[in-house]
């Protein structure tokens, strides 16, 4: 995954996790504005989220960041 998805993933889930606490779910969409200006950026997201690791589409921002700190 690219550094700059790495960064945005890790920063919507830390905004996400102040706003709403450490329950709080997140789908790959949240990464992305409302329309489709990064189709190539939008699967990249998609096939790491449920192919590289088969997450429901809803899971906790904590749970997904840290995967993505992981390298994983």
């Amino acid at each position: 995954m690219r550094a700059e998805l790495r960064a945005t993933i890790i920063d919507v889930c830390n905004r996400k996790i102040a706003a709403k606490g450490e329950s709080v779910g997140v789908s790959f969409y949240a990464f992305f504005k409302n329309r489709n200006d990064q189709p190539a950026l939008l699967m990249e997201a998609a096939r790491w989220w449920i192919e590289a690791h088969q997450l429901d589409h809803f899971e906790k921002a904590t749970k997904v960041k840290a995967l993505v700190e992981s390298g994983a």
